[in-house]
């Protein structure tokens, strides 16, 4: 093979970045169908006994295998991914970005951007766990009534904490997915600028004062987060204690709907965690919109898919009991919710989402754009799993004689419409 070769340029940026050392990370995605191959590859470069390895973890969709491979075996595991494995790559270095797409049958691509993160990111293999709820966070817990003045949490709100720090753990890992831990953001490569968080519903603001920590005040990374919810005395007392914790304009609350709220013209990331019924559909479709690199919503109950279900003859003997039809309509509701996002060019996965006293232990849908822009590398396998999506919503509407879905839109194309209300 010739140094033009898409592949042995991808390959060759990979090993000079990594010789001297201006790696930043390296995903691999779109596996070939066939076989229990991982849904997504992520590595690292680390240093084990003062020697550089490759710290690689695979994401399965029920758990991640993490295996550390050394540096001179790095370039040989990489030429054996590539095509045969996957069909998507994503090199990241301090100097420029590099994606390429292997498709089974066309032309091998590779593009190159400026890089999107400008800063080498820590060496170590044992990164430090820090306690992300620490005394720099005691202002808003106390504000919240989550813990006392002395830090020690308030007996009534001990499982309102356990879900804030099972939440912020959860955004943790994801935001190592879309490579805004320590990244320099920049704006098409170029302007750096800060990340954009839309909490949808965000209630009293317990998750939304602790999205806003974690990125801030952990991971130094400059994050805007606005807090949208119905009720304006929520909104107030939001608004009160982000003026008394410093948060320096880069927390605020405002009034309105998940629908309807104006929000700004560019959102990282669209949460809602409280939304009922059609409002996560409606969050979806915003996020979706508004290009969000990341949408995590929270679904809390299915009025709209059961009513329409049709009971299969096979599932006939389960479904006549009310409570396993029941559950059935949330399983196939929130599968075909993670369907339609895949649709629109994203990865998904579902988790259990921790109980609070008020809220059932449920699901938290996780999502993360992998669609490139029109022309990039990564257009052709995002095409075909989002190909692959439709085809398994039609099935599984059909299969539960399912007519109408509130998600329906973005396999129509007007999805658009959903970002109409923009500040």
């Amino acid at each position: 093979m010739t140094e033009t070769n898409p592949v042995e340029q991808f390959l060759t940026a990979f090993s000079t970045s990594v010789a001297d050392d201006t790696f930043v990370r390296l995903v691999l995605s779109g596996p070939r169908a066939g076989g229990e191959r991982p849904e997504r590859v992520l590595a690292r470069l680390v240093e084990i006994r003062r020697l550089p390895h490759l710290s690689i973890t695979l994401r399965f969709p029920t758990k991640d295998v993490t295996r550390n491979l050394a540096a001179t075996e790095a370039g040989a595991w990489l030429r054996e991914q590539l095509g045969k494995e996957f069909h998507s790559a994503l090199l990241c270095t301090v100097r420029r970005d590099w994606q390429l797409a292997v498709p089974e049958a066309g032309l091998v691509r590779l593009v190159t951007h400026r890089p999107s993160i400008r800063e080498v990111p820590s060496r170590s293999h044992d990164l430090p766990k820090r306690d992300v709820l620490d005394v720099s966070a005691r202002e808003w817990l106390v504000g919240l009534g989550v813990t006392d003045a002395r830090g020690k949490v308030r007996p009534a709100m001990t499982d309102k904490f356990r879900q804030i720090n099972h939440y912020l753990e959860i955004l943790s890992h994801l935001a190592t997915d879309c490579g805004w831990r320590g990244a320099t953001v920049s704006v098409g490569g170029a302007t750096p600028r800060e990340l954009v968080f839309a909490d949808m519903g965000c209630g009293k603001g317990y998750l939304t004062f602790g999205a806003w920590h974690l990125f801030n005040r952990q991971f130094r990374v400059p994050t805007r987060v606005l807090g949208v919810e119905a009720r304006p005395e929520l909104v107030a007392a939001g608004n009160e204690l982000a003026g008394r914790v410093a948060a320096g304009g880069l927390l605020q609350f405002a009034a309105g709907e998940i629908a309807t709220a104006p929000l700004p013209r560019k959102v990282d990331a669209l949460i809602a965690l409280h939304a009922c019924n059609t409002a996560t559909d409606d969050a979806i479709r915003r996020g979706v919109a508004l290009g969000a690199k990341l949408i995590l919503v929270a679904p809390c109950c299915h009025q709209e898919v059961r009513p329409q279900m049709s009971h299969p003859p096979v599932l006939a003997p389960v479904l006549r009991h009310g409570v396993m039809a029941e559950r059935m309509a949330e399983w196939v509701t929130d599968g075909l919710r993670a369907l339609y996002i895949e649709a629109a060019g994203y990865e998904t996965k579902l988790c259990e989402f921790v109980a609070t006293e008020h809220t059932p232990k449920n699901l938290l849908i996780s999502a993360v754009r992998i669609a490139a822009p029109a022309g990039a590398a990564t257009g052709a396998a995002a095409a075909a799993g989002a190909d692959a999506a439709r085809q398994r919503i039609g099935e599984l509407k059909k299969f539960f004689g399912i007519q109408h879905h509130a998600l329906d839109p973005l396999l129509a194309g007007t999805e658009q419409s959903a970002a109409a209300a923009v500040v």
